[in-house]
């Protein structure tokens, strides 16, 4: 099982909303674990998705809050903005979801640390791939998180390649 991040705004529009939904749903169908900032809106659409399909959500949280109430786990960082690191390097695969700077940071870290990032309407920088589905972005997402170097056995002990 990979880990795919959700990442996009606190404040989504309603389009965003049922965007981050769908993609919820898929991460789950797909038997992947969703990570996000663990807020409001993208985040808690991507979660509220996940958990309908029983799924596994875990909310890196830019503070000493719960997150949204569909988080399996929480990580409570203390961290303000700088979490955005956090959530960007715990992914094997990202799929930014409209957004705004914060989304912006979010995909310049995944990139800068060579994890890949799939957009739905979203910042339209090199090395985003564009997607025109949720769908597309799930399937390439799953696709490059089994590929990525982190992706194996995550619970390897000591000397494991």
């Amino acid at each position: 099982m990979g880990q795919i991040a959700v990442i996009g705004a606190a404040a989504a529009s309603p389009e965003e909303y049922e965007t981050a939904l769908t993609v919820g749903c898929l991460i789950a169908r797909h038997h992947e674990t969703l990570v996000c900032g663990g807020l409001s809106g993208v985040m808690e659409a991507a979660c509220r998705g996940a958990r309908e399909q029983g799924g596994l959500t875990i909310g890196i949280v830019p503070d000493t809050g719960n997150g949204n109430g569909f988080l399996d786990t929480v990580i409570r960082t203390g961290l303000g903005h700088a979490r955005n690191v956090l959530v960007a390097q715990s992914s094997d695969a990202v799929i930014a979801i409209g957004g705004s700077y914060g989304t912006l940071s979010e995909i310049a870290i995944a990139l800068k640390t060579k994890r890949p990032v799939f957009g739905l309407k979203t910042w339209d920088i090199e090395g985003v791939v564009m997607c025109a589905t949720p769908e597309e972005a799930i399937i390439r997402a799953v696709n490059a998180a089994r590929l990525f170097p982190l992706y194996r056995s995550p619970r390897a002990g000591p000397g494991s390649p």
